[in-house]
C-alpha cells in the first residue's frame, strides 16, 4: 500500500498514511496539521478532535521522510494541502486516493480513512501484546471495545486457547 500510494498517488498521500499509520492519529485530525506544527520536531502534542483529550504524536520514527516531504511544499500552510486552492485535503480526496491506491496493488478488501488507525492498533497490539496501553493510547473507554475495534476477536482468543501450553 505504501509503495503504490507513492507511485500513483504521489508523496502527500504517501506521507499522509505513514503518519497515519505510525500514530493511529484519526483522519480528521491528521489532516488538521500545519507545517509549523510539524516541522523540525520529533514530538508534537495535539488536542484530538473526537475526544478532546491531549496525545503526544512521537515522530521519531518517520522524521525524515517527513521533513523532506515539508521541503517540496510551497505556498500553503497545510500538511496535505489539497490542489485546489488554500485549504487542507479533504476527507473524500482521502477515501479516493486510498482506494485508488489499493486498486492498484489488488487489494479488495475495504480500505478507508480508519484503515490507518486500525492498523496502528493491529500492529502496536501485535508489537507489545498491552491492550492496556493501547487503550489508552487509542483513547478507548474498555478494553473490549479495543479488541473489537482491532479485530481480535473470540474466535481467534478460542484458537489461541487451544493451541496454549506451559
Amino acid at each position: 500500500m505504501k509503495w503504490s500510494l507513492k507511485k500513483w498517488c504521489g508523496e502527500r498521500d504517501y506521507i499522509l498514511f505513514l503518519l497515519g499509520i505510525n500514530s493511529g492519529i484519526r483522519v480528521s485530525d491528521l489532516l488538521k496539521f500545519k507545517i509549523h506544527e510539524i516541522k523540525g520536531k520529533k514530538k508534537v502534542t495535539i488536542r484530538e478532535g473526537k475526544t478532546k483529550k491531549p496525545r503526544d504524536i512521537y515522530l521519531t520514527n518517520i522524521y525524515d521522510e517527513l521533513n523532506n516531504y515539508i521541503a517540496t511544499l510551497e505556498d500553503t500552510e497545510w500538511l496535505f494541502p489539497s490542489r485546489k486552492g488554500d485549504k487542507a485535503i479533504s476527507r473524500i480526496q482521502v477515501y479516493r486516493q486510498f482506494n485508488k491506491a489499493a486498486d492498484m496493488v489488488d487489494i479488495t478488501d475495504g480500505i478507508g480513512t480508519h484503515t490507518m488507525r486500525k492498523t496502528f492498533g493491529y500492529w502496536h497490539y501485535r508489537q507489545f501484546k498491552d491492550i492496556a496501553e493501547l487503550q489508552t493510547i487509542l483513547n478507548h473507554s474498555h478494553p473490549q471495545i479495543t479488541l473489537d475495534y482491532i479485530g481480535i476477536t473470540d474466535e481467534q482468543i478460542e484458537n489461541n486457547m487451544k493451541n496454549f501450553v506451559l
